[in-house]
C-alpha cells in the first residue's frame, strides 16, 4: 500500500479547493464525499475522534486536553481505527471494486484524504501511518472567520425556514443538526479565535515531523502563482503531472478571493483590532484601518 497524504488546516482556508486540483489531476480522495470534497468516511472517524472527549470541529480543544491522559485510550482507539480501515465500512471510501481487489492495501496510486479536523487528529493517524505525508493550508484569519460568520448566517436564515414548511413531519426525523452549523461561528470575534487554536495546532503537530514529509502552503500565495504551488504539491505528492495539464486545472481558481476583507471597511477595521495576532502568523494589515469598536 502507497502511504497516504493528510491534508490539514483550519476550516475555509482552501483545503477544498486544493483537493480538488489535485483529484483533477488523478489522486484519490475517496468515492463518497460531501459538498467540501471531504471523504465521509474518513470525516465520520474524525467526528467520533473528537467526540470522545466532548469536542467537535468548532470546539476542538477537549480532544488536546483529554484524549492522551492514558494510553490505553491511544491503544484501543487504534486498534478500533485498524480495525474499521480493513472492514467492508470502508467500502465507503473505497467503492466496492477497489475494496474488492485489495482494501486499502491495494491503494498503489496517489491517494489520501482531507478534513479540517485533521489538525487535531492527525497524531492518531500517524500511528496508523507513520510515513505519511502532510500537506497544511493556511489562509488569513480575517478571510476564514468572515467565511465562517457569512456561512451561519446563511444557514440561520434557510434552516427555520425550511423547519416552518415542513413541521407538520419533522417528528419523523427531529432536526439534530439544529439551527446554526456552528453558533461560534455567529461571531468575528469567536470565529477568529478558532482560526487561531486551528493554525497554532497545524504547527504543533509538524513540529516534529521531517521537512520532507511537510508541506506547508499558503491560501494567498497559491492564488497568486497557481502554477507554481500546484506543480510543487503534485510532486510532493508523488504526482505525474504534466505542465499542460497543472496549466489546465488551475483555470478555475479565482485569484481575487485573496485578501477579500480589504474591500470591505468594517472588516478592514476588525483586522486593525487583531493586528499582532496576524502578524504573528505573517500577515500584513491594509494601511489606513482603525480598529473596529464592536465586531461582534
Amino acid at each position: 500500500m502507497r502511504n497516504p497524504v493528510i491534508f490539514i488546516g483550519m476550516h475555509r482556508s482552501g483545503t477544498s479547493m486544493l483537493g480538488r486540483l489535485l483529484e483533477d489531476l488523478g489522486m484519490f480522495f475517496g468515492t463518497q464525499k460531501d459538498e467540501n470534497n471531504e471523504a465521509l468516511f474518513f470525516q465520520d472517524l474524525n467526528e467520533w475522534l473528537l467526540s470522545q472527549c466532548g469536542g467537535r470541529w468548532d470546539y476542538p480543544a477537549p480532544f488536546n486536553e483529554y484524549f492522551w491522559r492514558n494510553d490505553d485510550v491511544a491503544k484501543w482507539t487504534d486498534i478500533y481505527l485498524r480495525n474499521l480501515l480493513a472492514s467492508p465500512r470502508s467500502i465507503q471510501f473505497l467503492g466496492l471494486r477497489r475494496f474488492l481487489s485489495g482494501r486499502m492495501n491495494g491503494l498503489n496510486g496517489p491517494w489520501g484524504w482531507k478534513d479540517p479536523r485533521n489538525t487535531f487528529t492527525l497524531p492518531i493517524w500517524l500511528r496508523i501511518y507513520p510515513n505519511a505525508k502532510v500537506v497544511s493550508i493556511e489562509r488569513n484569519g480575517v478571510d476564514v472567520a468572515q467565511s465562517l460568520f457569512a456561512r451561519e448566517i446563511k444557514v440561520l436564515k434557510e434552516a427555520p425556514d425550511f423547519y416552518r414548511r415542513y413541521r407538520a413531519i419533522f417528528f419523523l426525523h427531529p432536526r439534530r443538526a439544529g439551527f446554526a452549523h456552528s453558533p461560534r461561528c455567529l461571531s468575528l470575534d469567536d470565529a477568529f479565535s478558532l482560526w487561531q487554536e486551528y493554525t497554532t495546532q497545524a504547527d504543533a503537530v509538524t513540529a516534529n515531523l521531517p521537512q520532507e514529509r511537510v508541506l506547508t502552503l499558503r491560501y494567498e500565495e497559491v492564488l497568486a502563482d497557481p502554477v507554481k504551488w500546484l506543480t510543487r504539491t503534485a510532486a510532493f505528492c508523488d504526482m505525474d503531472a504534466s505542465s499542460a495539464q497543472i496549466e489546465q486545472t488551475v483555470k478555475s481558481i479565482r485569484a481575487d478571493r485573496a485578501q477579500a476583507y480589504e474591500s470591505n471597511p468594517e472588516l478592514k477595521r476588525f483586522a486593525a483590532s487583531r493586528a499582532e495576532a496576524l502578524a504573528a502568523r505573517g500577515y500584513q494589515i491594509p494601511s489606513g484601518a482603525s480598529p473596529a469598536i464592536n465586531s461582534k
